[in-house]
C-alpha cells in the first residue's frame, strides 16, 4: 500500500512540475506584432533631413521629415537592391506655392548665394512612373523633375531643374537638365527656359500631334534604371556631373553670376522655336543669379498637369486628372514616382536660413 502511494505521489509531482514549466513559457505581447512590423522611415534609409522641409502632393508643408511618412506621398520601399525612400505625386490636387504642379519634394532650410557658395547636392535614384496620359506636344508632358536650384528671392526663378521624361509605349526615356533665366525687368512672365540634353533627348522634342511621339531615344534610361546626379556651385560657377552604369558619365558647367542672354540676339534657337513664340522673349539680368538667395530641391516635382495646352503650350498638358481624386490618379498611372537610394548635401558656412521662402508660399 505505502509503494502505491507512493507511485501515485510521483505521477502527481511530475504533472504538477509539467503544469508549473507550462505557465513559464513566454507569451507573446500584445506589441510583439508591432515590433516586427515597426516602420522604417526615410530618415532611417537617408539620414539628412535635418537639412530640408518636405512639401507634400497636397501642397501642404510636413516640416523637417524626421520619423515622419505618408502612405500617399512619401515612404520607404525594398527591393533587392535594399531600402528605398520613395516620393510620389499626381499629376492633379493641391499645388505649393505659384506652381501649377504638384510636388513631393524636399525645399533645403538654408539658402546660400552663388557668388560665396560652396554647396553640394548628390543623389542614386530611380523613376519608376511618369504620367501615362498627356499632349505629346506639350514638352512638359510625361516628365518629372528629380532636382533643382530655386532662387527664394525676388522672381524665385530656377537656375536648375533635372528632368526625367519618358513617352508612352517607350522603353527609354531622357534625362536633361534646363538653366531658367533671371529675367530682366520688372515682366517676369517672359523668362525662358534653355534644355541641354545629358541622355537621350532634351525638352525640345516632342510629338508633332497629341497623342503620337517622337522616336525613341538609343541612350535613354529606363523606368526603374538607377542614375546619379551631383550638384556643386562654387565661386558663381555650377558644376553637373550625372552618372549611371552602361552609360556615358556627362559633366557640366553653369556661369550663375555672369549673364549670356543680356539680349535678344542672345537667345537660343531652341527657346526661339519653343518659348518665343507663345511670348516668352525676355533676356536676363547681367548678373543672372548674383545677390539672389539660392537653395536645393530633391524629390519628385511632376511637370504633367490637367491645364489645358491652350494656357501653355510648353507646361500645361491637358493630362487626366480625376477631378483631383488621388486614388483613381494612381490607379491609372497618372502620376510621377521617384525613389532615391542615396542623397548627400554639403552645407556651406555662409548659408543662411531660408525661412522667408517658406513663409510667402506655404
Amino acid at each position: 500500500m505505502k509503494k502505491q502511494i507512493k507511485t501515485s505521489s510521483l505521477v502527481f509531482l511530475i504533472f504538477g512540475a509539467l503544469l508549473t514549466l507550462n505557465s513559464c513559457k513566454k507569451e507573446p505581447k500584445q506589441n510583439d506584432k508591432k515590433e516586427v512590423e515597426k516602420t522604417v522611415f526615410a530618415s532611417d534609409v537617408i539620414p539628412f533631413f535635418d537639412d530640408w522641409k518636405l512639401i507634400l502632393g497636397d501642397g501642404s508643408n510636413a516640416g523637417i521629415a524626421n520619423k515622419f511618412e505618408n502612405k500617399d506621398f512619401f515612404y520607404t520601399t525594398n527591393d533587392a537592391n535594399g531600402a528605398w525612400v520613395v516620393f510620389k505625386s499626381p499629376n492633379g490636387g493641391d499645388t505649393h506655392g505659384t506652381s501649377n504642379n504638384t510636388r513631393t519634394e524636399l525645399a533645403q532650410i538654408k539658402k546660400w548665394y552663388p557668388k560665396t557658395a560652396n554647396d553640394k547636392l548628390s543623389a542614386t535614384l530611380k523613376v519608376m512612373n511618369v504620367s501615362a496620359t498627356g499632349d505629346a506636344r506639350v514638352a512638359a508632358s510625361h516628365a518629372v523633375v528629380v532636382g533643382q536650384i530655386h532662387s527664394a528671392d525676388a522672381f524665385e526663378n530656377e537656375p536648375l531643374k533635372i528632368f526625367y521624361k519618358k513617352y508612352p509605349g517607350h522603353t527609354k526615356g531622357s534625362v536633361f537638365w534646363h538653366y531658367e533665366i533671371n529675367t530682366a525687368g520688372d515682366d517676369n512672365a517672359v523668362r525662358w527656359d534653355f534644355s541641354s540634353a545629358v541622355w537621350g533627348n532634351d525638352f525640345s522634342v516632342v510629338g508633332k500631334e497629341a497623342d503620337t511621339y517622337p522616336e525613341e531615344p538609343k541612350d535613354g534610361i529606363a523606368f526603374g534604371e538607377e542614375f546619379s546626379y551631383e550638384i556643386h556651385v562654387k565661386d558663381g560657377i555650377m558644376n553637373l556631373t550625372f552618372t549611371s552604369k552602361g552609360h556615358e558619365t556627362k559633366t557640366f558647367t553653369k556661369n550663375l553670376i555672369v549673364s549670356e542672354y543680356t539680349s535678344k540676339a542672345d537667345i537660343p534657337e531652341q527657346t526661339q522655336k519653343l518659348f518665343v513664340p507663345i511670348g516668352q522673349d525676355g533676356v536676363e539680368r547681367k548678373e543672372a543669379y548674383t545677390g539672389e538667395g539660392c537653395f536645393f530641391k530633391l524629390g519628385c516635382y511632376n511637370q504633367t498637369n490637367g491645364k489645358s495646352p491652350d494656357v501653355n503650350k510648353n507646361w500645361c498638358s491637358g493630362a487626366e486628372t480625376h477631378d483631383g481624386d488621388i486614388q483613381k490618379q494612381y490607379a491609372d498611372g497618372n502620376y510621377a514616382e521617384v525613389w532615391f537610394k542615396t542623397a548627400s548635401i554639403l552645407v556651406s558656412d555662409a548659408a543662411v536660413s531660408n525661412e522667408g521662402y517658406f513663409t510667402k508660399n506655404d
